[in-house]
């Protein structure tokens, strides 16, 4: 079985395909676009137009949920917690971090009062999160589940904002999310998921998004 995962290297979504590729040690090729504008070959196989894309011998998969979910059945060990409730919550739970991933996408591209909308908006998510979120090592415990995978990506960007800024979007508040956090940030799987310097490539598409985030990077 042959499998290219299409997207751009900047997409939250395709990492958290790569980090369960790379977790069940799956062979795969990794093709990058310009989503702003896609190769006419993109268009032709894609439905929505959208990354990422998980091309399978000769079909295609899109959706990064069930990119991920289909990434977890052709492998030999489950990514999911083995409990039906549990993975059900997970997955729960994955679905809302989308929501997450668009309050992060106003705050990066908004002016001042889209921005502080936006961090409202993403606060109070992580507030829901940090209620149920346990002390334990990652969201089900000591071992890294496809909860892990989706969530790592956005703990990343909020790592790389905070140091480009003056810890505009500080975690300190939220202790258990930190302690997540840190310990997601150095999982190997998690830190080889992105191209190096692709923390310098976001700085810069937050300069070139020129929203009220930008004001606040620092040198």
């Amino acid at each position: 079985m042959k499998l290219e995962l299409i997207s751009f290297k900047l997409c939250p979504f395709a990492q958290r395909a790569i980090i369960s590729l790379n977790t069940h040690k799956l062979d795969f090729k990794m093709t990058y676009i310009n989503p702003m504008n896609p190769p006419d070959w993109f268009k032709d196989i894609s439905p929505t137009g959208q990354v990422p894309l998980l091309r399978v011998d000769d079909q295609v998969v899109f959706e990064s949920l069930v990119i991920t979910e289909f990434i977890n059945e052709i492998s030999n060990d489950s990514f999911h917690p083995s409990s039906s409730i549990q993975r059900a919550n997970n997955r729960s739970w994955i679905l809302f971090s989308s929501d997450i991933l668009s309050d992060l996408f106003g705050i990066i591209t908004g002016d001042e009062e889209k921005f502080n909308q936006s961090k409202i908006a993403l606060f109070t998510k992580l507030e829901k999160i940090e209620t149920i979120k346990s002390a334990a090592k990652f969201f089900n415990g000591n071992d890294f589940n496809m909860i892990d995978a989706a969530f790592a990506p956005i703990f990343m960007r909020l790592s790389w904002i905070n140091e480009f800024t003056n810890n505009a979007l500080s975690l300190d508040e939220f202790k258990h999310l930190s302690t997540w956090s840190k310990e997601l940030l150095q999982v190997n799987v998690v830190k080889n998921s992105v191209v190096e310097g692709l923390d310098d490539a976001y700085y810069s598409n937050i300069e070139a998004r020129e929203g009220y985030l930008s004001t606040l990077l620092i040198d």
